[in-house]
């Protein structure tokens, strides 16, 4: 079955408490760390993509103006994001529209914060980039991505890449 799919809205929360005044956001991109090999047996370079072991990632918030959820998010430290968006899916065989949840939980601590601009009848467009350390998705209630470098977890669709390596560490 073929699905046309798209956001309909989203909501941002920190400690079950809505942020409201967000405009966009950007989920970080994840990028597997890779190492270039060669050497006898290769005949020139192969790029090895490390498993499970994930490159830095940054989340990007935008606002329409200063307003306290943006302030919030300055505070140097720690913030656990909800971010739950309402998808509308479509199935292009029946023509049948349904709403879908998804839901991604991210941990971020503030690294950068765009403090807009200030013009007459116009939105301030605040934004702020943020170290991203932890990101899991929920699709429709199951949890099918789980990024936590911290404790060694690289799990997509129920499969932790990581399982073995931490069993080698003996974590």
């Amino acid at each position: 079955m073929n699905h046309d799919t798209l956001n309909i809205s989203y909501a941002i929360y920190e400690n079950a408490v809505e942020r409201l005044g967000t405009t966009e956001a950007t989920l970080p991109d994840v990028e597997y760390m890779s190492e270039t090999i060669s050497g006898a047996g290769i005949g020139g370079e192969v790029e090895e993509v490390i498993i499970g072991m994930i490159s830095a990632m940054t989340t990007s918030l935008n606002f329409r103006t200063v307003c306290p959820a943006a302030v919030s998010l300055m505070e140097p430290r720690t913030h656990k994001i909800d971010l739950r968006v309402a998808q509308q899916q479509t199935d292009s065989k029946t023509g049948d529209v349904k709403a879908v949840a998804v839901k991604h939980i991210l941990k971020l601590k503030p690294k950068k914060t765009g403090m807009g601009k200030v013009a007459s009848a116009s939105a301030g467009d605040l934004s702020g980039d943020y170290a991203t350390t932890y990101f899991a998705t929920y699709y429709n209630g199951k949890k099918v991505t789980e990024l936590d470098p911290f404790n060694f977890i690289c799990m997509i669709n129920g499969k932790d890449y990581l399982a073995d390596v931490r069993k080698a560490l003996g974590k």
